[in-house]
């Protein structure tokens, strides 16, 4: 059988994976550039030409946290076929996250609290959190929940404490007993109940739902 020549990663690729493994389990304050380049493999110039500096890096970074969490979420999503499941499908979504091995609480949360006022990193960490709370409102839009924003509102500290507990608490769990709290939030929530009963629909060519921002 004939030899298949794989592809070797990039620069630019080897050093976001390098990045991302030792910002996200040591922090990005903690791990300094010549670790990331020498987990990459790559000249440092490499890094300065790709990135300019490493508050740069550190936005490359969260950004594709974001992309993956963005994937992850819209993946699990399209099991769900009800507006009502579809809104607690973002904490089942949260919920394979926890039980990874090496999970170790939001990206965006540790590496905003270590960096200054004004960083690329929170810059990165604030468009996250729009992006979390643009999502719940779209889902409660969605199941014709009256007060959408309000909902969000409160989804979003169920979605922030779950992750939370999760990494200080070490308990997977944390996104079920989040998701059942929201349950219980949507239940109460009054509602257009023409839009609540409406059944979601995978896109098509042709129509297509309004995508999530991605950063």
């Amino acid at each position: 059988m004939p030899k298949v020549n794989t592809p070797k990663p990039s620069a630019r690729d080897r050093l976001l994976a390098a990045a991302d493994e030792l910002f996200y389990r040591e922090g990005v304050q903690t791990v300094g550039i010549d670790r990331i380049i020498e987990r990459a493999g790559v000249a440092k110039a490499s890094l300065y030409n790709i990135f300019g500096s490493k508050d740069e890096l550190v936005r490359a970074y969260l950004e594709s946290r974001h992309a993956s969490t963005s994937e992850r979420i819209d993946r699990t999503l399209t099991r769900f076929r009800t507006p009502r499941e579809r809104l607690l499908g973002v904490f089942d979504a949260q919920g394979e996250l926890f039980c990874e091995p090496g999970f170790n609480g939001c990206a965006f949360t540790t590496a905003s609290a270590e960096a200054p006022r004004g960083s690329s990193a929170e810059a990165a960490a604030d468009l996250y959190r729009s992006w979390v709370r643009t999502l719940f409102m779209d889902l409660a839009r969605e199941a014709g929940v009256v007060d959408y924003e309000a909902l969000a509102r409160q989804l979003h500290l169920l979605y922030d404490g779950a992750g939370l507990s999760a990494r200080m608490d070490r308990d997977p769990s944390a996104a079920t007993t989040a998701r059942a709290a929201a349950a219980l939030l949507f239940d109460a929530a009054p509602k257009d109940d023409d839009a609540a009963d409406q059944e979601w629909t995978a896109p098509t060519a042709s129509s297509s739902l309004p995508a999530p921002a991605r950063a």
